[in-house]
């Protein structure tokens, strides 16, 4: 009888001793189901191309110090100018010399992506885009276009639904490029009032806070410097460990010193290309044609680079950029009252 009343209490007994059981058999078969997607390996260090991040205040010698790291680096080097001609300023620093590429308003991602792959195609070895910050909030930036669509719109989440995409390939653009990414920033600017040691007298220095850019940029680099008005270099983020925490003018040697590290390591496997049916590719070609605005262009070729990358299909996203060059074009020219800003 006692054994009788201790299982007719609703299942209470057997959920706990033969539920439980089978509910943990369950959980295992879910969790091998899931972990059979997944792909493990072996961490093995791999030689990579170089993400830096630099922000500064106006005067920290952002573009110098960059200049000087991507001669370190060696090669072919090639500026994106958003400082209306500050990149031909130093001209004679390096005896190799660099090219520049400058990029004038509207500052829209897209157009960023666009002068990326110019220099890649250029041959470049090292891209230094100075700044980043203006594709931002610069004129034509994610903020003005942001406020725009919503000032059209009345609705300012949907306004970022738009533009986080357009951000997003950018980024992705980045981090994904052949060639060493040296991106600077201009950062917030404030100033402190402190005793100089020296003289004793209170002085006012001017500081660099944090980045002109969407929060959590710098997480997309491999190493971010932050640059005082001094030209020196705090390392407040480093995956290589070879600045981590300190305090340093960027030379030469610093671009040596990342290349060491960057060397080191396995090559990175062939990677197989895959090829796009063409039935995809004739659906994406035509959303491309159909587009009635430069905003819906720039959606239309997002979808289509994704999944060019996605596969990765290098030839089909040559044809699918043409045709969206080719598609900029012609809305530029019988399009110019829509709304939107050149992509």
């Amino acid at each position: 009888m006692d054994c009788q009343a201790d299982w007719n209490d609703g299942g209470m007994q057997w959920y706990e001793q033969v539920g439980r059981l089978e509910h943990i058999e369950h959980e295992d078969q879910e969790r091998n189901e899931i972990m059979s997607t997944f792909e493990i390996h072996r961490a093995t260090k791999r030689r990579a191309k170089l993400r830096l991040g630099m922000s500064g205040p106006a005067g920290s010698g952002k573009t110098y110090s960059a200049l000087l790291i991507a001669s370190g680096l060696g090669g072919r080097i090639g500026m994106i100018d958003t400082e209306h001609g500050s990149g031909d300023l130093y001209a004679d620093l390096l005896p190799e010399g660099y090219d520049v590429l400058s990029l004038t308003p509207p500052f829209t991602p897209a157009r960023y992506i666009e002068a990326i792959h110019a220099l890649e195609e250029a041959g470049v070895s090292t891209i230094i885009v100075d700044s980043l910050t203006h594709a931002w909030s610069g004129e034509g930036g994610s903020l003005d276009r942001q406020g725009k669509i919503a000032d059209k719109s009345g609705n300012s989440w949907q306004a970022w639904r738009q533009v986080t995409p357009e951000h997003n390939a950018l980024v992705e653009t980045l981090l994904q490029s052949p060639c060493h990414i040296i991106a600077t920033m201009r950062a917030k600017t404030e100033y402190v009032q402190e005793k100089d040691e020296r003289t004793g007298k209170q002085v006012v220095r001017k500081i660099g806070l944090a980045p002109i850019m969407r929060d959590g940029i710098e997480y997309e680099f491999t190493t971010f410097f932050e640059l005082d008005v001094q030209h020196m270099a705090f390392v407040g983020k480093d995956r290589t460990q070879l600045f981590d925490g300190q305090i340093f003018r960027p030379e030469l040697d610093t671009g040596r010193r990342l290349l060491g590290w960057l060397n080191t390591g396995m090559d990175e496997p062939q990677v197989k290309h895959n090829v796009m049916p063409e039935e995809q590719k004739a659906e994406l070609i035509g959303s491309i044609y159909r587009a009635g605005s430069v905003d819906d262009l720039f959606q239309a070729f997002s979808v289509a680079y994704r999944a060019a990358n996605a596969l990765p299909d290098p030839d089909a996203l040559a044809d699918l950029t043409r045709v969206k060059d080719a598609r900029k074009v012609w809305l530029e020219v019988h399009n110019s009252a829509a709304y939107g800003v050149t992509a």
